[in-house]
């Protein structure tokens, strides 16, 4: 029965994906039906990041009242009907308006269905997981893309994802005695007993500050990675577009396979060991990227996204180990809000600063972020070894 229920959690984990990459896709052709500016993509954006970050924030209290599993199926149900009523909007505001459920969905079930893996299953699961949301990441310009080069019409790529949102709503709330099962075979949920603990609870717990700044730093430096390769290509050095997007395509590319390949290799080397390699990859790909010769800038796009691969789901697997199984919930989901800022607000500072200093600074812009995530990873390493020297 637990094989049914981890199977239904990799598919829970294609759906996360599977809304992440539609705006993107389809705003060429929504903007010019609502008579938008290019740039008013990023306030939808902005909406949806921040109902994320809330819900992430809200997420220990949610899922101790209601089990990882509701929360889950109830947020997908959240986001099922968002995509729906994005299908039907008729005007800026509307959309601006289904943003928020939207946001909120997806924050509360990255949360509790990160922690719930971390909690009960092993590392290799946590790595083909988030390979899966890439999965779900990848297919969802294509179903756009079908639906516009079929009928011409965003909207039914919308509806068309949110009915796979729907089906799997189903199949979550027909799963919840599954997950009420696994919970008590593991013998915790990883609850507290009293209030929630919340942020400033949270925070004052040692070594919480470090990682929530790693995090922070890993998916500044992955979003802003991925947003502006094309433009750093084109623009310093001298690539054609074309091959400049396929590289950046490859970069994602390599995240997700480099999560598939992290799998095989997880439980023997440990959460610890994955992020410093990560790390070191990730520096390696820049390094690359800063080199003159073409050819090893554009494989050091797709070295990088190898490096990134193993650093999220290796953060967030080592969370109970690190500080706690009754404390995770509540730390995941600031973990997730930290993340989400680092990837909503980065990448336009980058802009900022590529318009003052030129793009060519995109190289050291990410060493930046590398180095403060390898420095604050090796700062919770070191404090997870002198409590261990205390017992």
């Amino acid at each position: 029965m637990f094989s049914i229920l981890l199977a239904i959690i990799y598919v829970a984990f294609i759906s996360l994906g599977l809304p992440d990459s539609l705006l993107g896709s389809a705003w060429p052709v929504m903007r010019l039906q609502f008579g938008a500016p290019l740039s008013f993509a990023g306030v939808i954006s902005m909406i949806i990041a921040g109902g994320t970050i809330v819900s992430s924030l809200l997420s220990d209290r949610m899922t101790r009242k209601l089990g990882a599993g509701l929360v889950t199926a109830v947020s997908v149900a959240m986001t099922a009907a968002a995509l729906f009523g994005f299908s039907v909007s008729r005007s800026l505001a509307a959309l601006c308006l289904w943003a928020i459920p939207y946001g909120l969905g997806a924050g509360a079930v990255d949360a509790a269905l990160n922690n719930f893996v971390a909690l009960h299953y092993s590392s290799r699961h946590m790595s083909w997981l988030h390979c899966f949301w890439g999965v779900g990441a990848s297919v969802s310009p294509y179903i756009m893309g079908a639906c516009l080069a079929h009928s011409g019409s965003w909207e039914m790529g919308y509806r068309t994802v949110s009915v796979i949102q729907v089906a799997l709503t189903a199949g979550l709330f027909l799963s919840l005695p599954l997950w009420r099962e696994k919970k008590g075979a593991a013998g915790a949920d990883g609850g507290r007993s009293g209030p929630a603990l919340g942020l400033k609870g949270a925070l004052r717990i040692p070594g919480v500050p470090f990682i929530l700044l790693a995090f922070f730093a890993y998916c500044a430096a992955e979003t802003t990675a991925g947003l502006w390769a094309s433009t750093y290509l084109v623009e310093v050095r001298g690539v054609d577009p074309q091959t400049a997007a396929r590289f950046a395509s490859l970069f994602y590319l390599g995240i997700t396979f480099g999560r598939f390949l992290n799998g095989f290799v997880a439980d023997r080397l440990g959460d610890r060991k994955l992020i410093r390699v990560g790390a070191a990859v990730m520096a390696a790909g820049a390094a690359m990227i800063l080199m003159p010769v073409n050819a090893l800038a554009l494989a050091g796009l797709v070295v990088f996204g190898l490096g990134c691969a193993p650093v999220y789901p290796s953060i967030i697997h080592s969370t109970p180990f690190n500080f706690g199984a009754e404390n995770s919930q509540a730390i995941i989901g600031v973990q997730m809000a930290s993340a989400y800022t680092g990837s909503t607000f980065m990448p336009p500072l980058f802009g900022l600063i590529a318009g003052a200093a030129g793009v060519r600074v995109y190289p050291f812009f990410l060493a930046a972020f590398i180095a403060l995530l390898a420095t604050m990873t090796e700062r919770i390493n070191r404090l997870n070894r002198d409590r261990a020297s205390q017992i």
